[in-house]
């Protein structure tokens, strides 16, 4: 079988890790459980920051959010790793930058995940993951994004929304934990 799977908020807890680093470099506090209510992708408002200025310092931040101590969902690394044990294809599908492709298989082949070339998609819109999942022929796909798996809610593939508090209208089977992930796909249609 062909398992997806985007990065940032499906394996590893990227928004909260960027939620920390601004808190440090703004050096203002927020209230963790405002940022655990929020009920969108963006973190800036929190922080009392404009769309722009957002923007702006996530994009001076990336390599710093990208490439540091950001830690995998607990059980993500041990159930990508069960199912290449077991022989399915893994691909990672992500909208960061091409410019981090490299960099971004390096760092996820050293936290454990199971990396291969050619099974690495980056530097698309979200609207655009659903041209490469259907190239791929995927059977399975995981994602957080609302905007992306409302593309894929026609595909012939099974859908799974890592959840998140700005996810929580998706009807979709939702991963809490991931342990969770490999009881749902050995469940029949």
């Amino acid at each position: 079988m062909k398992f997806g799977f985007d990065i940032d908020d499906t394996l590893i807890g990227l928004r909260e890790h960027a939620f920390r680093i601004y808190s440090r470099k703004l050096n203002r506090q927020v209230d963790m459980a405002l940022f655990r209510a929020l009920n969108k992708v963006e973190i800036h408002e929190l922080f009392g920051m404009t769309k722009e200025q957002g923007d702006r310092m996530w994009r001076s931040l990336r390599e710093e959010i990208y490439f540091t101590d950001c830690p995998p969902y607990p059980g993500a690394v041990e159930t990508l790793r069960m199912l290449a044990a077991e022989g399915h294809e893994i691909y990672y599908v992500t909208a960061r930058e091409k410019e981090f492709g490299e960099r971004t298989m390096t760092w996820l082949a050293e936290r454990g995940f199971p990396v291969d070339d050619g099974k690495f998609h980056c530097g698309m819109a979200d609207h655009e993951k659903a041209g490469i999942i259907r190239q791929l022929n995927l059977d399975f796909y995981v994602d957080d994004k609302p905007a992306v798996l409302n593309t894929l809610m026609r595909m012939p593939l099974r859908l799974f929304v890592k959840h998140q508090p700005y996810n929580v209208h998706l009807n979709l089977r939702r991963i809490r934990e991931w342990p969770q992930f490999l009881e749902y796909i050995r469940q029949p249609l």
